[in-house]
């Protein structure tokens, strides 16, 4: 019987990947590596890495401070590499700021009016909710990478034809 050892990826040592189709067309499916993405895009970027009905995942490198961002809905981040600080403000008028019928992530204008939640810090494999009526930034002291759970919106970068392979 075959052995298999996980190895974990970072921003600087990464195996890309491969996918095997067994009897079907390789061109109905893509494959990416969201290291290889996020060591090419700049920071907070964006980038669509999978697509699920109107949900998608979205490659970012986190580095330096993000700007403020809220959703007409919940989403969440899981820290695939380095560590990651998510700062957090209860929005005083959230329809003020996103409408509830917008979707996707939009950024917030200048300094978000509400109650400071709090932070929390991130490392390798933990994951936050970023909440419905909250504004949230990321904080990265030295480049990190993250994925991020969303829908479809103003912010996803999708350039598929630069990141994918079959």
């Amino acid at each position: 019987m075959s052995q298999f050892v996980t190895q974990f990826g970072s921003l600087n040592n990464y195996q890309k990947g491969y996918i095997e189709i067994i009897n079907d067309n390789p061109k109905h499916y893509v494959f990416s590596n969201v290291f290889e993405v996020a060591g090419n895009s700049k920071p907070y970027e964006k980038v669509a890495v999978a697509v699920n009905l109107e949900y998608v995942i979205e490659a970012i490198r986190a580095e330096g401070v993000s700007g403020w961002m809220a959703a007409s809905h919940d989403e969440f981040c899981i820290v695939m590499d380095g560590e990651v600080e998510v700062e957090y403000v209860k929005l005083e008028s959230p329809e003020s700021v996103v409408s509830a019928d917008k979707e996707g992530t939009v950024a917030v204008k200048g300094e978000p009016i509400g109650k400071r939640m709090g932070s929390i810090v991130l490392k390798h494999g933990h994951q936050a909710m970023l909440p419905k009526g909250a504004a949230y930034r990321f904080k990265a002291v030295s480049p990190s990478v993250m994925i991020q759970q969303t829908i479809i919106g103003d912010l996803t970068v999708q350039k598929w034809a630069d990141i994918c392979f079959n």
